[in-house]
């Protein structure tokens, strides 16, 4: 594992790329609490400070369609320019001075949430070319490391930002955040080829293109359901954890922190071994363990026993990255360079898009049921979702080397994978 993740960090692209993310990932973080919070204050309303986290997550559903841009130019510079772009845009909530203007946080937010959407698209097609195909695991994992840690700092820095600043600081933070990840981006070295000229192709038909390329792979489809179905089924767990503490466990609010800390220490685990992980495991049956492990945190919840449900939230922090670095490592590594922006695309709307669905789901259900009920669903799916995995992949290697998804390249990869 530490070999892997050595060399990840010795290599100059994988460091660049790395800064990128990470930074214009904590500005990002910073403003999604600090939005919510400042519309509340602004408007008094606690549907409207909801609403914050929809404009953001919204743009997801239009993944497919957005990502087609990322197979028409140069992924460098695509990252480049939308970075630029986002940085003017996020500069300019400056101007909310009251309700009136809280209009204007909504159409930034959401414009940021189109903007990440064709970032994300960009960043997985350009690792293909900029990283080591033997780093891809080892770099997936380290990055979604970066992304749990932001998780737990930026929202912290950003509301301190906010009572002791206000808004428009926190909003000129993340702009700065864009510009320092254009300029780490700007320095990425990649050989990326002008995009193949073809007879052009409507947007939509080019979109459809990516999208058939995804659902006809059987083992990007099966990976790919199956990163959705683990963000659901956290979803539906993660709603539930306010009334575990209130009846469950008789503990305060507060103690979610606590929760929260120990399953942001499991996905760090889990990010730095992954890498070591899939060279010796097969994606499927990685995603399976992280899917089966995620389970157990889940149905460990339902004791009330707190050092069990402390240690069900490692176990939570511990699987859940691995369905989502396995379908990401696969995409990258299994799709054509001409359709891997689209493919990409596909594959973040199906997996993060059932997050939103799944939240509004949980709510209702806390609201309806016992939470028991809810984390039994969550763990019942999580455990369905790995067998089904198992089965799938067995059926797939039955397969006649001709039938589709079942090329010898994919052959290639398990046998390098298991060595």
């Amino acid at each position: 594992m530490t070999m892997g993740l050595f060399a990840v960090l010795r290599d100059r692209n994988a460091r660049l790329y790395m800064a990128g993310v990470t930074v214009s990932g904590f500005g990002d973080s910073a403003m999604l609490l600090a939005a919510g919070i400042w519309v509340k204050e602004l408007t008094g309303s606690n549907s409207l400070a909801a609403l914050v986290g929809f404009c953001s997550w919204a743009p997801a559903l239009a993944g497919p369609f957005i990502g087609t841009l990322a197979d028409r130019m140069r992924r460098r510079t695509l990252l480049i320019t939308t970075s630029l772009v986002l940085a003017v845009i996020m500069a300019t909530p400056v101007a909310v001075r009251s309700s009136q203007d809280v209009w204007l946080l909504f159409a930034v937010l959401t414009m940021v949430g189109v903007g990440t959407v064709l970032m994300d698209a960009a960043e997985t097609a350009l690792i293909a070319s900029a990283i080591p195909s033997g780093l891809r695991g080892d770099f997936n994992g380290l990055v979604r490391t970066a992304i749990e840690s932001n998780k737990l700092i930026g929202p912290l820095v950003g509301a301190a930002l906010f009572t002791v600043l206000g808004g428009p600081t926190v909003a000129l933070l993340n702009a700065l955040s864009f510009l320092l990840g254009a300029a780490a981006f700007s320095m990425i070295r990649v050989r990326e080829p002008i995009p193949a000229h073809r007879p052009r192709k409507s947007w939509s038909a080019e979109t459809a293109e990516g999208i058939r390329y995804l659902w006809r792979h059987p083992m990007l489809r099966s990976l790919v359901v199956a990163g959705g179905c683990a963000m659901a089924a956290s979803s539906l767990s993660s709603t539930a954890t306010y009334a575990l503490l209130d009846i469950g466990l008789h503990q305060p609010a507060a103690f979610a922190g606590v929760l929260t800390s120990t399953q942001g220490l499991g996905s760090v685990v889990s990010g730095l071994a992954v890498g070591a992980l899939l060279r010796r495991t097969p994606t499927h049956a990685l995603s399976a363990i992280g899917l089966a492990l995620f389970a157990l945190g889940a149905l460990a919840r339902l004791t009330g026993f707190v050092p069990v449900v402390v240690g069900g939230s490692l176990l939570i922090g511990l699987g859940l990255p691995w369905p989502l670095i396995s379908a990401l490592t696969a995409v990258q590594r299994e799709t054509p360079d001409e359709l891997l922006g689209r493919v990409a695309a596909t594959a973040n709307t199906l997996v993060f898009a059932p997050t939103g669905l799944a939240l509004l789901a949980g709510t209702a259900m806390v609201a309806a049921f016992d939470y028991r009920v809810q984390l039994l669903t969550a763990g019942t799916l999580g455990l369905s979702t790995a067998l089904l995995l198992v089965v799938t992949a067995r059926a797939r290697h039955r397969r006649s080397p001709a039938e589709p998804g079942s090329n010898d390249r994919r052959h290639e990869t398990d046998a390098a994978q298991k060595g």
